[in-house]
């Protein structure tokens, strides 16, 4: 038999769908979704199967002006990982159309984009009628040249499954480059503090979550099968920590137990979590936190 595998690159602006898409398309859950901009901070891949293609998904940063050096190396990521793609795929929001954010990206992709292919995914389909979306798909191929256009809704699913097939067609022939069974290339410890990040980041609604990082300080396998993580959430002010514990710590004991849950579901035993709060408040200018992001501290440089 002959097999396919190679590496995916998905890109666009905050909140375009992108981490909806790579975990329908992998079928678990290991990009953090919200509907708050900018909460994927690490190039997390998933890897799908299809026939007898291994599709190796890199879950990018949204592509956005940056201002902080947290924002710089989230960009840095995130056209680091269309760099070293086999394919490209652009995903914009049908319901917003080109906005100034897509032209930026349609910019960079000059670059990036030559030698290799690049598609653009039209998400949210169900919210535009039409004659729009159909407007709409043929002024951005006027601008860039697709080489292939896909309507989809990645929440729905609808469109998802072409997209996949189409995919494991176009990447190279070659041996499979992890265990078939293997979802994701995070470590377990960064997946699991993702997942505790998503819940605080959907509590809060506050510019707070992207001053804000939560790290797996331990974990422990235990003998009766159950696994016990110590996760600790930095904050840069006290004020913010006073905001993350509640009223008698109530907010983080609630955001425990909504992670302990997820975590559960998605290792299949038995978990004790333990979360702490602690001030640092000089984490967006060390190196080592981005480290553990899986991000390059240098890319973060004005």
């Amino acid at each position: 038999m002959t097999t396919r595998a190679g590496f995916v690159a998905l890109i666009g602006e905050p909140n375009a769908g992108k981490s909806t898409l790579l975990n329908r398309m992998v079928g678990a859950k290991v990009s953090i979704v919200t509907h708050k901009v900018q909460t994927t901070r690490t190039r997390i891949r998933g890897v799908a199967m299809e026939g007898e293609t291994q599709i190796v998904f890199v879950d990018t940063p949204g592509l956005f002006a940056p201002r902080r050096r947290l924002d710089r190396a989230m960009v840095a990521a995130a056209w680091g990982g269309a760099a070293d793609a086999d394919v490209v795929v652009l995903m914009v929001e049908a319901n917003r159309g080109v906005t100034e954010g897509v032209e930026s990206i349609l910019e960079g992709l000059a670059d990036i984009g030559k030698g290799r292919k690049v598609a653009l995914a039209m998400n949210k389909i169900d919210r535009v009628e039409a004659p729009v979306l159909l407007g709409l798909t043929k002024d951005l191929n006027e601008r860039y040249p697709f080489v292939e256009t896909f309507m989809i809704s990645a929440e729905r699913g609808h469109g998802v499954d072409a997209l996949r097939e189409w995919l494991a067609g176009e990447l190279p022939e070659g041996p499979w480059l992890y265990p078939e069974d293997q979802i994701a290339d995070l470590p377990m410890r960064m997946i699991a503090a993702e997942m505790t990040r998503e819940k605080l980041t959907l509590r809060l609604h506050q510019e707070l979550p992207y001053q804000m990082t939560v790290e797996t300080e331990n974990w422990e396998d235990r003998k009766d099968g159950s696994a016990k993580i110590d996760q600790v959430v930095y904050v840069v002010r006290d004020g913010h920590k006073g905001i993350l514990l509640g009223h008698k710590g109530e907010t983080i004991k609630a955001v425990g137990k909504e992670s302990r849950k997820e975590l559960e579901e998605f290792l299949g035993r038995r978990v004790h979590l333990f979360l702490q709060v602690k001030v640092r408040s000089g984490w967006l200018d060390e190196a080592e936190r981005y480290s553990e992001m899986g991000l390059n501290f240098k890319d973060g440089n004005a």
